[in-house]
């Protein structure tokens, strides 16, 4: 019997944290654009367990905001007093403050296209450091082509 469902986390965030507090681990397909390009919209599948302690730098935590919504992003930096700042591999916003009150559960994995990676692994550490130190440039590039097509669409044509 299948339970492949869509449906939101609120209506399933009991038996979540119920299967993370027995020591389970969850998994679903997670929708949005803010991890890319190593999460994609509606395709990747993540595994999540409850955190053992504090979250290290880069970890992905699901957390819920303040508002109510569910976020997984990674931890880039941390607070002095003891709190989190996390952002989407595809953002370059900030969020501070994150709690450890707030931490649902921890990416210790996720598959695409059937295929398992581990957050221990070679590559997958290798790609993490690539995607934070090059953080900066990817922000000017960014900004040059979206200046870059502001100027082509505005440019006359003969």
């Amino acid at each position: 019997m299948s339970l492949n469902k869509e449906t939101t986390l609120d209506a399933v965030i009991e038996l979540i944290t119920e299967k993370l507090q027995s020591g389970g681990a969850v998994t679903f397909t997670p929708n949005g654009t803010s991890m890319l390009p190593m999460l994609r919209d509606g395709e990747d599948v993540v595994v999540l367990k409850k955190p053992e302690g504090r979250l290290h730098l880069f970890d992905v935590p699901l957390y819920r905001r303040e508002n109510g919504q569910y976020v997984l992003h990674r931890v880039i930096d941390f607070e002095r007093d003891g709190s989190y700042v996390l952002c989407g591999d595809n953002q370059f916003a900030k969020e501070r403050g994150i709690q450890d009150s707030q931490v649902i559960a921890v990416m210790t994995a996720f598959y695409r296209k059937g295929k398992a990676y581990s957050m221990t692994s070679l590559r997958y550490r290798a790609y993490v450091n690539f995607w934070y130190y090059t953080r900066p440039f990817r922000r000017i590039f960014r900004a040059g082509k979206s200046r870059a097509a502001r100027f082509i669409s505005q440019k006359p044509k003969k």
